[in-house]
C-alpha cells in the first residue's frame, strides 16, 4: 500500500509511540528473537526503514519520548533500571530527525524537549532549525522533568509537581514570542543591490521580563514553515489538564474506556472553551498497546509471549521513576494515597479512575503491572482490533491513539499491513496525505500554522500574532 499524493483525511489519528533506547514501554522484550530494539535504537539506517513504513501506513506521525537521568527510586538504586534497560541507554532523539525526514515525505516528528533542562531560548532555536529541515514536519512535546536523578546531573532543580507546571507556562510563552513575534513574514529580503539579508525594521526584541526568565530576543531563526512547531502535551493529572488545555494542540492521554475516560476528555475541552480556544482544535490521543495478527487467537499468542518476557523489576522501576514511590520499599498492603510523590501523578490517578471505590495498595499495582505489562490495549485480528478501537473512540470521544508495540519493527509493521487497510475499508482512516506539514496532518490541508483561537503570547497585540 503506498500513499497517494492526496486523500480524505479520515476519523482516527494513528502516531508511533516509540523511544531511542531499547524497548521502549515494554520492558523485557528486547529479549523476544524478533525485536530489533537493542541494537536498532543506535543504527540510523534501522530508524529509515521503520519510518518508511509508518508513512506507508500514513501515520500522522512516529512520537519520541525522551528523559534524562536514570530511574533510581525503586530499591533506592538505579541497578534494576540498568538491568532492565529502563530508557537506558538512550541516545538523543533529535539528531535523527533531519536523517528520517530525508527519507519520508509526509510523516511528521515529534520529539521530547524537556522545560526543566534546557532555556526557552535554545529550544525555539532547536525546533525552528527542525522545522526548516524538515519542510515543517516536527513537533514539540512539552514535558516538565521529574527524574531526581537529573538533578544529580547538573541538570537543574526539579522543583514541586505543579511548580514545573507553572514555569512551563512561561517557557512555553517565551518560545512563542521568539516563533510569532520576532519575525514579521517577509524579514528576509535578499536585496543585494541595497546589501540587505534581512530587513532589520521586521525583526523584532521580545522583550520578556518574567518570573523566572529574561529574553531580550531577537529569535535566531527566520520563521520557519509551521513557525511553531505542532505543540504535544500529555495532561492526564489536574494540573497537567489544564496545561494541556491551553497549551496542547495533540494531547497524549491514558483513560479508561468508559464513562469516566469520556469525562475526563469532555473536561480537557471544556477547559480549551474556557481558555478561548475551539475545542475541536485539540487532538485528544490514547495510549494504546496494540498487538494484532491474521487471527485472534495469534494476536493471543504473541501477547503471551510479551507476558512471559515481562520483566517486573524493570517495570517497577520505571513506575518508581513515574510516581516517585518505591514499591519494593513498602509492605504490600501500603495504600498508594499514603505515599506522598513529587513527580508524574498521572498513573496513580489513572488507577482510582478505573475503580474510584477502591483503596488501591502497593500489592495491586505490583500485580497489576506483573500480570499484564501495566494494560495491554487492543489485541486481535484486524477486524477485532479495528472494533475495539471504534468502540473506544465512540465511548471516550478520543481523536485516536499513539501506538506501542512489540516486538519492534514487527509490531509495526503488522499494524500497517494488516490494521491500516481494515480501518481504511471502513472510512475511519486516511489513504493518501492531503498537507505538507505536520500540523496539516492532524488539522487538515492549508492549517500550517496556529489556529486563530490559540492563546496568543502575554502581551501580544492581536494585529501582529502569526495568523
Amino acid at each position: 500500500m503506498t500513499p497517494s499524493a492526496t486523500g480524505t483525511a479520515g476519523e482516527m489519528h494513528l502516531s508511533a509511540f516509540i523511544q531511542a533506547s531499547p524497548n521502549h514501554q515494554i520492558k523485557g522484550m528486547w529479549k523476544h528473537p524478533a525485536d530489533e530494539t537493542s541494537w536498532g535504537y543506535r543504527t540510523l539506517r534501522w530508524w529509515q526503514d521503520l519510518v518508511r513504513t509508518l508513512e506507508r501506513g500514513c501515520f500522522d506521525g512516529i512520537f519520541f519520548a525522551d528523559v534524562l537521568g536514570t530511574y533510581d527510586v525503586y530499591g533506592a538504586s538505579r541497578e534494576a533500571g540498568l538491568r532492565g534497560a529502563v530508557q537506558i541507554p538512550g541516545i538523543d532523539p533529535t539528531l535523527l530527525i533531519p536523517a528520517l525526514a530525508a527519507c519520508t515525505e509526509h510523516l511528521g516528528f515529534a520529539v521530547t524537549m524537556s522545560t526543566s533542562h534546557h532555556a526557552p531560548y535554545h529550544t525555539a532555536r532547536l525546533f525552528s532549525t527542525l522545522d526548516h529541515l524538515t519542510g515543517g514536519r516536527v513537533g514539540w512535546n512539552i514535558v516538565t522533568s521529574y527524574l531526581s536523578d537529573a538533578e544529580r546531573q547538573g541538570l537543574g532543580e526539579i522543583l514541586p509537581h505543579d511548580a514545573r507546571y507553572d514555569r512551563a507556562d512561561e517557557y512555553v510563552d517565551v518560545c512563542l514570542k521568539l516563533w510569532e513575534q520576532s519575525w514579521e513574514d517577509g524579514a528576509v529580503v535578499l536585496d543585494a543591490e541595497a546589501d540587505t539579508f534581512t530587513d532589520p525594521a521586521k525583526v523584532h526584541e521580545i522583550n520578556h521580563a518574567g518570573e523566572w526568565f529574561t529574553v531580550e530576543g531577537p529569535h535566531m531563526v527566520e520563521p520557519s514553515p509551521q513557525r511553531t512547531p505542532v505543540l504535544y502535551q500529555a495532561g492526564n493529572s489536574a494540573r497537567g489538564v489544564e496545561f494541556a488545555a491551553n497549551t496542547g494542540e495533540v494531547v497524549f492521554m491514558s483513560v479508561p474506556g468508559n464513562d469516566r475516560g469520556a469525562a475526563v476528555v469532555a473536561s480537557l475541552r471544556e477547559r480549551a472553551a474556557a481558555a478561548g480556544r475551539d475545542p475541536e482544535q485539540i487532538r485528544a490521543l490514547q495510549v494504546a498497546r496494540v498487538v494484532v495478527a491474521e487471527t485472534d487467537a495469534e494476536a493471543r499468542a504473541m501477547r503471551d509471549e510479551w507476558s512471559r518476557l515481562f520483566s517486573v523489576d524493570g517495570y517497577l522501576a520505571l513506575y518508581g521513576g513515574w510516581t516517585g514511590i518505591d514499591l519494593g520499599g513498602h509492605p504490600p498492603d501500603t495504600p498508594i494515597d499514603d505515599i506522598e510523590a513529587n513527580a508524574i501523578r498521572t498513573q496513580v490517578e489513572r488507577w482510582k479512575l478505573e475503580d474510584p471505590e477502591r483503596i488501591w495498595t502497593v500489592g495491586d499495582v505490583a500485580r497489576r503491572l506483573s500480570e499484564t505489562a501495566g494494560g495491554l490495549g487492543f489485541v486481535g485480528s484486524p477486524a477485532s482490533v479495528a472494533d475495539q478501537m471504534e468502540a473506544f473512540i465512540e465511548t471516550t470521544g478520543v481523536d485516536g491513539f499513539n501506538v506501542t508495540t512489540a516486538p519492534v519493527p514487527w509490531g509495526f509493521t503488522q499494524v500497517v499491513d494488516l490494521l491500516v487497510p481494515e480501518l481504511q475499508r471502513r472510512g475511519r482512516f486516511r489513504s493518501g496525505y492531503e498537507g505538507s506539514t505536520f500540523r496539516e496532518n492532524f488539522f487538515g490541508a492549508g492549517q500550517r500554522h496556529l489556529h486563530p483561537t490559540y492563546p496568543r503570547p502575554l502581551g501580544t497585540p492581536a494585529t501582529t500574532f502569526h495568523p
